[in-house]
């Protein structure tokens, strides 16, 4: 039995994604195409390593098992054809990176546009993933470099991650305009204990950070809102419905808010996290530079 690294790396990428189509649209090919070699990997291997259930499909214990050692398969090919790109002197291949909502727009992808300049040849999957997701999904192998925060819990760090400091960012109070706290030079939440809050989805970095922190301030916080993307978290408080607390990096100046730093300040240090064993791949050293050069 040979194992074909394509099929291979089909059925990690459904480990991954979850779906079909998103397999397909990663690949540029059609869905049918996708299920096609799946089909065709479970001929191969003579075992089922999906379980069909109308369109929808998941993968099974076999499936699962098969998925994690293609990664590592993956890997090591990846590795041994970086190393002999090495030879040659210019880094080349694609390196999967996963970024906070905020650090998607202000560190990955000016970032992204330097490595175009300077390195050509070496191209980026971006995918936007929280601090609390990011993590493991470096850890199981599934992204190469993420963008992240170490603030939070959960971050505890294994010997395998190397960090890279990258940036700090100051967590304010973000306000209506007319509110009666906008015109302060800082807020202590005490203050702000019998407000409306919008709030990050629960389970989230943020929505931990801000429970955490208004409970430390002696109240718990009524929250009106739960929002994943802070565009709408911002509109919720342009219209004067709510305040919220967000990292500074995610203040868009196109809404019309204030914010107000918090007393005492607090700030989250963002860094960059890879596998020490893919640090010296040289298109993930490249990756790391252009976000650095950033600095």
């Amino acid at each position: 039995m040979t194992l074909n690294p394509w099929r291979l790396r089909l059925l990690a990428d459904l480990a991954t994604f979850g779906t079909v189509r998103a397999v397909a649209q990663r690949g540029n090919l059609s869905p049918s195409a996708v299920s096609q070699q799946l089909a065709t990997l479970e001929r191969e291997t003579r075992t089922a390593l999906l379980e069909r259930t109308g369109r929808r499909v998941r993968l099974t214990a076999a499936g699962m098992l098969l998925a994690g050692r293609a990664r590592e398969i993956l890997a090591a090919m990846d590795a041994a054809e970086a190393e002999l790109r090495h030879l040659a002197e210019e880094p080349a291949g694609t390196v999967t990176v996963a970024a906070f909502q905020s650090a998607v727009q202000a560190l990955a992808e000016p970032a992204l546009a330097r490595l175009a300049t300077r390195h050509p040849d070496v191209s980026v999957v971006l995918l936007e993933l929280e601090p609390h997701e990011s993590m493991p999904a470096l850890r199981r192998g599934d992204v190469d470099l993420i963008i992240t925060t170490a603030d939070f819990a959960g971050a505890e760090l294994s010997p395998e991650i190397y960090l890279v400091p990258l940036a700090t960012d100051p967590v304010v109070l973000v306000l209506p305009p007319e509110h009666p706290l906008a015109s302060a030079e800082s807020v202590d939440l005490e203050a702000c204990a019998q407000q409306r809050w919008t709030f990050d989805v629960a389970g989230s970095y943020m929505s931990e950070l801000s429970t955490r922190l208004c409970r430390e301030a002696g109240f718990e916080p009524v929250v009106i809102c739960r929002f994943n993307n802070y565009m709408l978290a911002l509109r919720h408080v342009e219209n004067g419905r709510s305040i919220t607390m967000l990292p500074k990096l995610a203040v868009d100046p196109r809404y019309r808010v204030v914010t107000r730093p918090l007393n005492p300040p607090l700030t989250r240090r963002i860094t960059a996290g890879v596998r020490r064993a893919a640090a010296s791949r040289p298109e993930v050293t490249a990756v790391l530079n252009a976000l650095r050069a950033g600095d």
